[in-house]
């Protein structure tokens, strides 16, 4: 019994995580990429790793909070346009190679023992280098506090404070994506995700819609980039290409084009993983299957369960399977 309700703690501790929310900030731009436009990003982990060295590497400079913040969505910005200009006026399979070589470019660079330095290399960089001035913001103050069955730290690397900022911004971004969808920008996003030959015919400029949906969707990365290593560190090879496969993962199991899907998703997905795991640990021997081996298998249970979805309900867990017409 003490095991399930281990298991059911578990589960539900991780669904309020600062980083799952931050996950979830990633995958709403994701989704604005693909769900909402069509277009085949395979690297946002990319925008996330630009948007967290952009951030982390200001606050080690010396600058305060809010322009190492705006710096980071202006190196998501930088990132976006890069990739954009020269890729937009090609079919989506382009921009899949694109910024899925790109995303590995920065975080190799980032690993470059040439840039120790400034990137820490290969070993990244420590929370203690960034995460105090996000601290001394906190409104919450010493001690700890208990809300239903979880107990943590007012403002420490995994308080209430880094809690109560990442899922304020997950519930602000998807209103602000759930009025933009409702807007003309909108309805022109979603027209050329349908047919962007017809969209052209009414006289729009396809590529700068384009542009403007990989930019915000960008932006979105880099600032989930940045909630991410807020209660942990920067690690470049934490934000590499399973990094995107996973965020790609939350969103189709959530719903793609729908608002809360990516929510959904990025929740149900880390708590069962979790639920996996902590079953396995339970029901199997440690001689037929030890700790790291269990883990190994709840990934590999959540990939069938994605490759079930995928074949039996391709609109996820609350998606329109009408808005899976995609021009790409």
């Amino acid at each position: 019994m003490d095991g399930i309700i281990k298991i059911l703690y578990d589960m539900s501790a991780s669904m309020i995580l600062p980083t799952t929310a931050a996950f979830v900030i990633a995958a709403i731009g994701l989704n604005v990429h693909f769900g909402f436009t069509g277009l085949l990003n395979m690297g946002q982990a990319g925008f996330m790793l630009i948007g967290a060295y952009g951030f982390a590497i200001s606050i080690g400079a010396g600058l305060p909070f809010w322009a190492a913040f705006f710096i980071a969505i202006f190196a998501g910005i930088a990132f976006a346009l890069i990739l954009g200009i020269p890729t937009l006026q090609l079919r989506g399979d382009y921009l899949a190679i694109v910024t899925i070589a790109a995303a590995e470019i920065i975080r190799m660079v980032g690993r470059a023992s040439i840039l120790n330095d400034i990137t820490g290399g290969s070993n990244g960089l420590t929370g203690e280098s960034f995460r105090n001035p996000f601290a001394e913001m906190s409104l919450f103050g010493d001690g700890q506090t208990q809300i239903l069955w979880f107990e943590f730290d007012n403002t420490g690397v995994n308080g209430w404070w880094s809690r109560a900022v990442t899922w304020f911004m997950v519930f602000l971004f998807a209103a602000i994506v759930w009025l933009l969808m409702r807007s003309p920008w909108g309805r022109v996003i979603k027209s050329i995700r349908e047919d962007e030959d017809a969209v052209r015919s009414l006289g729009k400029n396809v590529f700068s819609f384009k542009m403007q949906s990989l930019v915000v969707g960008g932006v979105l990365g880099a600032i989930g980039g940045v909630m991410f290593i807020l209660p942990t560190s920067l690690q470049p090879d934490a934000m590499g290409r399973n990094m995107t496969f996973l965020i790609w993962t939350a969103m189709l199991l959530g719903g793609a084009a729908t608002i809360f899907g990516p929510i959904l998703g990025s929740i149900v997905f880390f708590a069962l993983r979790l639920m996996v795991q902590g079953t396995m640990r339970l029901i199997v021997p440690d001689a037929w299957m030890n700790i790291q081996q269990t883990e190994q298998f709840s990934w590999i249970m959540v990939g069938v369960a994605l490759m079930l979805l995928v074949i039996f309900r391709p609109q996820g867990m609350i998606g329109n399977k009408k808005e899976l017409n995609f021009n790409v």
